[in-house]
């Protein structure tokens, strides 16, 4: 065999190994050592940013927690935190570094919708799993093999907020302000569908995310004298922003906000005199639950500072250690977690027990709750 031959032979053997390697990473085929990377999506700068440093602060506890206890079978969990910036461009970009890039098998976020719905069509076809504790959008249902939350669907937030505004108030005619983003677009569609089941009618007024003068907004659905407004904004700045602005034109009528406003006690506290007896719904908290205490005690005890967006809190601490049971159970390969996630029943967490479902979702739902004295509670008859 001439040299030049056996060249080309070593050659095509090093090519054929480099791809078999390739594609094993890829596929899953981990090699057993290192740290275990998990991407993180959350929204870091902009509006959304009260949601996404917080969210960056409880991650890092439950990893420093798992690592302190000897990480996943040894091996400590490294994440890679990216910022989605609550919309669906950065969304993709952030999924796409860490999928082409960081080469990660999981990723977890985005914590707005717009970034989540975005970053799954971009992981999928890698087979790389998305697994969001915030998302809440239903149009993520059923949206991917490869999705999953821990997090329940706007869509019962929609019906518990639409039912209990026709049967409990007697509204007949609400309208939305509804900012140009998935999240608080989720909302609207399924308030709108239960409210004019039942025999009401709704109307909206949206704005896109950069507005900050709602006069002329607020001044045309006054004209329409509906019997509620319901603020549905993404963030709670511009909800801060609508409030604000109704106050300084002296006009007020009920008011229903979503989960997104009503867990910013700062905004909530702000508008105290305009948002008494307004409306919401939230995923509830067990403050008796021993793992939720324990996260609140850690995360106070951590960042001097009480744990905010409780809700979303629970979820996304819940998040960390379901991934390492995942990897536990069947390995660090997306393909397999996310077959895994379908078989979670009963989980034992912070946010309680979770259960998901055939298509992706938490088996569970929203309570309706009511504002009163600054003070978000549950609502009762």
């Amino acid at each position: 065999m001439s040299k030049t031959l056996k060249i080309v032979i070593w050659l095509i053997v090093i090519v054929i190994v480099i791809a078999i390697g390739a594609s094993l990473s890829r596929k899953g085929g981990d090699t057993g050592t290192g740290p275990i990377k998990i991407g993180i999506i959350a929204p870091l700068t902009g509006d959304g940013a009260v949601y996404g440093e917080p969210a960056r602060n409880v991650y890092q506890l439950a990893v420093e927690e798992i690592n302190a206890a000897g990480g996943v079978s040894g091996r400590m969990i490294e994440l890679i935190i990216e910022d989605g910036k609550c919309n669906g461009k950065d969304g993709a970009s952030a999924m796409q570094k860490l999928v082409n890039v960081d080469k990660v098998q999981v990723v977890i976020g985005g914590i707005c919708s717009s970034e989540t719905l975005a970053a799954i069509p971009v992981g999928e076809p890698q087979k790389v799993v998305l697994f969001s504790p915030a998302a809440s959008s239903p149009d993520l249902t059923g949206k991917s093999a490869y999705f999953f939350r821990n997090y329940p669907s706007d869509a019962s937030q929609g019906k518990v907020l639409a039912e209990l505004a026709w049967n409990e108030k007697k509204w007949k005619t609400v309208v939305f302000i509804q900012e140009q983003l998935d999240y608080p677009l989720g909302i609207y569609k399924a308030f709108s569908a239960t409210f004019e089941a039942l025999g009401g009618t709704v109307t909206k007024e949206e704005f896109p995310s950069a507005t900050t003068d709602f006069r002329s907004t607020i001044t045309k659905i006054k004209g329409q004298n509906p019997d509620a407004v319901f603020v549905d904004t993404q963030a709670p700045a511009a909800a801060d922003r609508i409030l604000k602005q109704m106050k300084e034109l002296k006009w007020s009528k009920p008011i229903l906000v979503n989960d997104a406003t009503a867990g910013d006690p700062k905004t909530i506290s702000d508008n105290q005199a305009i948002l008494e007896g307004a409306l919401t719904a939230e995923f509830g908290i067990d403050p008796a639950n021993p793992k939720f205490q324990a996260l609140l005690a850690a995360y106070k005890t951590k960042y001097g500072a009480d744990l905010p967006y409780q809700s979303y809190g629970q979820t996304e601490y819940d998040a960390i250690y379901m991934i390492k049971d995942a990897i536990m159970t069947v390995g660090l390969n997306g393909e397999k977690i996310a077959t895994w996630s379908r078989t979670v029943k009963d989980w034992d967490g912070a946010s309680g027990m979770i259960t998901i479902g055939a298509d992706g979702d938490r088996v569970s739902g929203h309570v309706a709750k009511v504002i009163k004295n600054g003070k978000v509670e549950l609502y009762s008859q």
